[in-house]
């Protein structure tokens, strides 16, 4: 749908609910005023927003009316954080509940966000910096919230709004409200400057290859790994199949505490073979098989397989979130499938344990102790990131090589480039 001018009775509705979002993202929840300045991008129109009551800056922001009576606000708080807003006549929300709100950009990248009620007819939520990258390169949008008629958004010039708000936060943090302009002016061409900066080493060092672990979860190409393994790449991130040309895999959510990233490959390519994920909670002493790509390039192009038991139920310092397991992992086996020896996932590989550090604390070296990541926190994260992955029951035992041979179709190489300030961090 296009974005259209509005008047009358309507833009008095949309006037109401500009103050009521103002309201909504001051940082500290008083009065709003403003806007100081402007922000002209397209039909999207706004400026910069100060606290009515302290006159500190809090944050700019800009809205754009859609000819169905829907209206989208973008905002940047003073803080840097990204705000998205939806107004609808139809949307009926009482203050302050908080509701899921479903995103598919392009109809291919998707994810799930929560979102608060300023008002009866308006949400917001706080796009986590993935979904704001993926929200400022998309073309079309559309949202779904409290079981509400999908929405969706031809996002016109989204790239100069957000370029123009971030110079909006940054100008009046340096400058004050008091010289407040036009911020579309002298704003960063966002997409080629980002990547730019992304691709530049620090301190002008070369980047370093890494490698890592991932396996496909669904049809549409989303890939499972470790967030570590993704974290401080710069440009491109690869996916390779046994045999098979690299591809260029897409970011679409990431969880640092829990150590998971979820790829996508391009909309082309589709997989007839999938992981499936076990729906039984698996047992101390169960046998495992972890496949992965340890040491690529020096040991083998192919991947590896090795077998273990599930040691324990918990990880380091009794962490719940964590398989301990026998199974020998290596480098580069991160974020790689564990099995069950019905071929289903157990888990994702995700490090194993600090051996010197332990021999040191310890006086002994310690062995085949490694950990992964249990199926109940994987599945939270598909659940948020709203991807349509299967699980399955698990079945009669098979052979390691068979499990080996189904796992080759949908088990990837991840490789990236990385700053050698990132390759320290792991």
């Amino acid at each position: 749908m296009d974005a259209s001018a509005f008047t009358g009775g309507w833009g008095m509705w949309l006037r109401s609910l500009v103050v009521a979002f103002v309201l909504q993202v001051s940082l500290v929840g008083a009065n709003a005023a403003g806007p100081f300045g402007t922000v002209n991008v397209g039909n999207w129109a706004g400026g910069a927003f100060s606290n009515d009551e302290t006159g500190a800056f809090s944050h700019c922001a800009a809205t754009a009316p859609y000819a169905n009576g829907v209206s989208l606000f973008v905002a940047q708080n003073a803080a840097g954080s990204w705000l998205l807003s939806f107004a609808s006549p139809s949307f009926r929300f009482n203050k302050g509940d908080t509701a899921p709100i479903d995103f598919i950009f392009d109809g291919q990248e998707q994810a799930r966000l929560f979102a608060t009620a300023g008002t009866t007819n308006m949400v917001t939520t706080i796009l986590p910096p993935n979904v704001a990258r993926t929200f400022q390169k998309a073309s079309l949008m559309v949202v779904t919230t409290n079981g509400s008629k999908p929405l969706q958004f031809v996002l016109t010039s989204t790239a100069p709004l957000i370029a123009a708000l971030a110079n909006c936060v940054t100008r009046v943090k340096a400058d004050g409200l008091s010289k407040a302009g036009d911020f579309t002016k002298g704003a960063a061409k966002p997409a080629a400057t980002a990547e730019k900066q992304a691709a530049a080493p620090a301190g002008g060092k070369p980047a370093r290859a890494r490698s890592g672990t991932g396996f496909v979860v669904s049809t549409g190409g989303h890939i499972v790994t470790n967030h570590h393994v993704i974290d401080g790449c710069v440009g491109d991130i690869k996916g390779n199949l046994t045999g098979e040309a690299a591809m260029v895999l897409r970011v679409v959510s990431s969880d640092a505490n829990n150590d998971l990233a979820l790829l996508q490959a391009p909309s082309t390519t589709t997989f007839k073979d999938f992981a499936r994920i076990r729906d039984r909670s698996i047992r101390s002493g169960d046998s495992v098989v972890a496949i992965g790509f340890p040491y690529h390039g020096i040991l083998t192009s192919d991947f590896t397989v090795t077998t273990g038991i599930v040691s324990s139920l918990s990880g380091m310092r009794n962490d719940s979130r964590f398989l301990q397991i026998s199974a020998p992992v290596q480098p580069g086996n991160s974020g790689g499938p564990l099995f069950d020896n019905t071929g289903q996932v157990v888990g994702v590989v995700t490090a194993k344990i600090p051996a010197l550090r332990i021999a040191v604390a310890t006086g002994n070296i310690p062995e085949n102790i490694n950990f992964a990541i249990k199926t109940g926190v994987l599945r939270d994260f598909l659940d948020n990131s709203v991807v349509p992955y299967q699980t399955a029951e698990p079945k009669s035992e098979l052979k390691t090589t068979d499990i080996a041979t189904n796992a080759r179709p949908y088990t990837m190489l991840i490789s990236c480039n990385a700053t050698e300030q990132a390759e320290a961090k792991r």
